[in-house]
């Protein structure tokens, strides 16, 4: 008798109700999204949780709905993205604390520069994305202020996942047209706007670097999207489409 090989599906990963629930009501971006696309961002944390190792470091400790609250702030961006925005690397990184690493660069004339800078996020290529722990809990405290650390190193994940960290993400070729031909011509704006010194109202470390300027705007997009409307109407219409509508959108 031959005998019938069956292939068994293993279950989608899951959260459970009483560890999603307080993630819903305790997480401003989360509890601002309708039933649909909370559900949606539901799965997308459970595969983050399934696919990613959270690697809490220097004595810090994270309980399970801890680490689902980050999982559904790092899923934010991929609400219309999907899960293929999880790919490329496998590990979170917390610090307690803002961290410190060390930079060098050597100039035109041959001459080293090194220095140490204070982050509170970091996100490379295929490399692990790193947060600090108390940035993201003072995003939490004040959701509308235009930062929240999780969503700007995901939108750095997501700028590389072509290839190149440019602050153009993977794109349809027309719209990626479109997108660096408008996001060009804002970023220009705005650095001409922060070398003369005028006070602006998107943190003007957006003039860092096009693929800075990308993060920083989905930042505001999340966090103050009427803000960046006002500064940046064609950049905010970009971000509406890749990331659909904001939490924080003004009822229409």
């Amino acid at each position: 008798m031959i005998g019938v090989l069956r292939r068994f599906r293993r279950p989608a990963p899951f959260i459970e109700d009483a560890l999603w629930q307080p993630v819903r009501t305790r997480t401003p971006w989360v509890a601002g999204l309708d039933d649909a696309r909370a559900e949606s961002l539901r799965g997308l944390a459970a595969r983050f949780l399934h696919q990613k190792s959270i690697t809490p470091v220097a004595g810090l400790q994270l309980d399970d709905a801890q680490r689902a609250q980050l999982a559904a702030l790092c899923c934010l961006p991929l609400l219309e993205f999907g899960e293929t925005g999880l790919r490329g690397w496998s590990q979170l990184i917390v610090y307690p604390d803002a961290f410190r690493v060390h930079r060098s660069h050597t100039d035109a004339a041959g001459v080293l520069h090194e220095w140490e800078d204070e982050l509170a996020g970091e996100a490379w290529g295929a490399g692990p994305l790193i947060l600090s722990w108390a940035d993201v809990q003072a995003d939490l405290a004040e959701p509308d202020a235009g930062f929240c650390v999780a969503v700007h190193e995901m939108a750095h994940k997501l700028d590389v996942l072509d290839g190149e960290m440019d602050g153009t993400p993977p794109l349809p070729r027309e719209w990626h047209r479109q997108w660096a031909r408008d996001f060009q011509r804002a970023y220009d704006d705005f650095c001409m706007e922060v070398d003369l010194g005028r006070r602006t109202s998107i943190d003007p470390y957006a003039a860092e670097a096009p693929e800075e300027f990308f993060a920083v705007a989905t930042e505001y997009h999340f966090s103050a999207p009427q803000v960046l409307t006002e500064a940046m109407p064609a950049v905010a219409e970009h971000l509406k489409r890749f990331y659909g509508p904001s939490p924080f959108a003004a009822p229409v």
